[in-house]
């Protein structure tokens, strides 16, 4: 994670995400389903697959490696699929940039939490265990009563008890693009994502209604060949950028 500022001096904690080596490896037209993949159903929507961070084929199954030829990229590391309009379509072998988003934008993150391994109550669910003194022998750290005995004579499902803790998909919504690096192709996004450093991510609009798109973004993504000329960082309106001074005196001659 890193820090930046806005304009009035507010400290934003960010997290820096750089879009590395994303292709679209194929497209699906609306209705059109895909044999190892449960979608089409929805005819209003296409659907693209994504695939990032390039691999070496010797360590994939032939059969997946096949996937890429028609495409004309290197094997992938990672592949997800994204919902789309149908005028949204892109054609396979399309890279992806950056420079798809704009500052000012919400996104909604998908990212696997990092595992913790088997824990107890006190770590997972945040139980305040029990007292440290006053009768109390060898249970400081432990749950306690975890159901009744006679009636209902079980336990209810979905009881806080120890487990394994972490190494789950996880959701974060409304995400705010501060600032866009297009040479490095880094989003550096409010607060902090899903999983460890060097975790694969999937970042796409928020679906949050009132953080919806106020401006048209590059559709149906950036081309950097069709004569578009980004600076190197795009900065938010609000976002304090680092090359301009923190503080401006008037000095009045005398």
């Amino acid at each position: 994670m890193t820090t930046l500022f806005t304009k009035e001096g507010v400290e934003i904690p960010s997290t820096a995400v750089q879009v590395l080596e994303c292709n679209v490896i194929s497209a699906h037209e609306p209705g059109e389903g895909h044999e190892a993949w449960n979608f089409g159903k929805d005819p209003r929507f296409a659907h693209l697959i994504i695939g990032a961070v390039d691999a070496s084929p010797i360590y994939k199954p032939e059969r997946y490696s096949n996937m890429f030829k028609d495409a004309g990229v290197p094997v992938k590391r990672k592949l997800t699929l994204f919902r789309v309009t149908p005028n949204a379509m892109l054609q396979p072998g399309t890279p992806l940039y950056a420079g798809h988003f704009r500052p000012g934008m919400w996104v909604d993150v998908m990212g696997r939490t990092s595992g913790k391994g088997f824990q107890g109550v006190m770590k997972r669910w945040g139980f305040k265990g029990m007292p440290a003194s006053h009768g109390v022998t060898k249970t400081h750290r432990r749950p306690g009563a975890i159901g009744q005995g006679g009636t209902p004579s079980k336990v209810w499902k979905g009881k806080k008890m120890p487990g394994n803790m972490g190494n789950r998909l996880r959701w974060m919504t409304g995400l705010k693009v501060w600032r866009v690096n297009t040479r490095h192709n880094v989003l550096y996004l409010q607060g902090q994502t899903p999983g460890h450093m060097g975790s694969l991510l999937k970042i796409k609009d928020s679906i949050l209604w009132h953080k919806r798109l106020t401006e048209v973004p590059p559709f149906p993504t950036y081309y950097p060949d069709e004569g578009e000329e980004l600076d190197e960082d795009l900065y938010a309106d609000d976002l304090h950028r680092l090359t301009d001074p923190s503080i401006v005196y008037d000095v009045d001659e005398e």
